[in-house]
């Protein structure tokens, strides 16, 4: 027996059942082949909208990051004093060798 909601038609209904074609081995008529382009193009649909999101989000992180390693470089180098050691010390250098 059928129960509501187990996807049969109850026995006594004319409505067609659902049929397995396999497009290799059957031509599809025109009717087949639309239905079939529908559903496709409606999954498509489905998946682009989902890989849209993956791939916004993938893009900002990427994003993100290279600002990041962008600015922490800016100031890392900004906080390295090394060079006006150097400057300092070569000024000195070239002071004492223009007083002797």
């Amino acid at each position: 027996m059928n129960t509501p909601g187990s996807g049969r038609p109850p026995e006594d209904s004319k409505a067609p059942l659902a049929q397995r074609i396999d497009p290799k081995k059957e031509p599809l008529n025109q009717e087949q082949a639309s239905y079939i382009r529908r559903a496709e193009f409606a999954q498509w649909q489905n998946k682009f909208k989902k890989m849209r999101a993956r791939n916004i989000v993938t893009g900002l992180s990427i994003g993100a990051v290279v600002i990041g390693i962008y600015g922490y470089t800016f100031y890392s180098i900004s906080q390295e004093k090394f060079l006006d050691d150097l400057e300092s010390e070569a000024k000195l250098a070239r002071t004492r060798t223009s007083a002797n």
